[in-house]
C-alpha cells in the first residue's frame, strides 16, 4: 500500500505545478456553465411545470459539474498511459515491482484529483457570489453534503475503473483512438454530463440509471441539489459501490489476460 500512496503523492503534486492551464480551464468553464445554464433558464421560463428538477437544483447540478469537471470527465485519459502500451514502454513498466492495474488506478485517480484542486475554488466561489437565479444554493442539509462526499469519491473510483477499461483495450486494438471516442462520448451522455438524467424520457431514463454511467457524476451531483435524498441518496451510495467493485473486477481479469498475451511493439 505504502507504494502505491507515494504514487499518488508524486502524480498529485506533479499536477498541481500545471496552474497556468487550469486558469485557462477555469475561464472556459465559467463561459460555459453560464451558457448552459442561462439555456436551461430559458426553457424554464416557457414551462416551468415541464421540469422534472427544480430550477434551483439544475443551477447547482450544472455549477458543480463544472468546478469538478476533471474528476468526472470521461474524455480526460493519460495520454502516458496510452503511449506506454502502444510504444512498447509497457516493457519497463511490467519490470517494475508493481501491481500495474492499481498502478496506473492510482496515477489517473491522483491527476484528476490535483486537476479538481486547482480549479473548483474559483469556479464555487463565483457561482456563490453571481445572482439569482444563476445562483448556486446550498445542500439541504449537513447529512446531503456529507453523502455527497463520499459519492463524489466513489464516483472517481467508479469513472477511474471505466477508464482503465478503455486504457485496456489498446493492448487488443493497438490504436486507442476509436474506442477512446466512443466511450467517452456515450459515458458522458448516459451519465448526465450533458443533459442530467432525470431529463430523459421515461424509459430510456430507466435503461440509464440502471448503467454503470449512472453511477459517475449523476449521483453525487444530484444529491447535492437535493434531486435524490433520503433512502434514495444511500441505495445511490450502494448502487455505486456496485458497479465500482464490478468494475474492478472486470478490468483486473482482462488485464491479467492481455499481460498473459502481451506482445511488445517498439522499443
Amino acid at each position: 500500500m505504502r507504494k502505491y500512496l507515494a504514487i499518488f503523492r508524486i502524480r498529485f503534486a506533479n499536477s498541481l505545478q500545471y496552474r497556468t492551464a487550469a486558469l485557462a480551464g477555469v475561464a472556459t468553464q465559467f463561459a460555459w456553465g453560464f451558457m448552459e445554464i442561462l439555456a436551461f433558464l430559458a426553457f424554464w421560463r416557457v414551462n416551468p411545470r415541464a421540469f422534472p428538477m427544480e430550477f434551483s437544483q439544475t443551477v447547482s447540478y450544472i455549477w458543480l459539474q463544472q468546478a469538478f469537471l476533471a474528476l468526472f470527465m470521461m474524455w480526460f485519459f493519460e495520454g502516458e498511459i496510452f503511449d506506454a502500451i502502444t510504444r512498447g514502454g509497457i516493457a519497463y513498466e511490467l519490470a517494475r515491482p508493481f501491481d500495474l492495474y492499481w498502478r496506473w488506478f492510482t496515477q489517473s485517480a491522483a491527476n484528476r484529483l490535483a486537476k479538481t484542486v486547482l480549479r473548483c475554488s474559483p469556479i464555487l466561489l463565483v457561482a456563490f457570489l453571481v445572482p439569482q437565479p444563476l445562483k448556486m444554493s446550498l445542500p439541504t442539509s449537513g447529512l446531503s453534503f456529507l453523502l455527497f462526499l463520499v459519492s463524489s469519491f466513489l464516483s472517481l473510483g467508479v469513472v477511474v475503473a471505466f477508464s482503465m477499461l478503455v486504457y485496456i483495450s489498446t493492448f487488443y486494438t493497438l490504436s486507442p483512438t476509436g474506442v477512446r471516442i466512443i466511450s467517452a462520448v456515450l459515458a458522458d451522455f448516459l451519465a448526465g454530463a450533458i443533459v442530467p438524467l432525470p431529463f430523459f424520457p421515461e424509459p430510456f431514463r430507466t435503461v440509464a440509471e440502471a448503467l454503470p454511467f449512472a453511477a459517475m457524476q449523476n449521483m453525487p451531483l444530484r444529491i447535492y441539489s437535493g434531486n435524490i435524498g433520503g433512502v434514495d441518496a444511500l441505495w445511490g451510495l450502494g448502487f455505486q459501490v456496485f458497479w465500482l467493485v464490478t468494475l474492478i473486477i472486470i478490468g483486473r481479469f482482462t488485464m491479467g489476460q492481455a499481460l498473459n498475451k502481451v506482445v511488445i511493439q517498439g522499443g
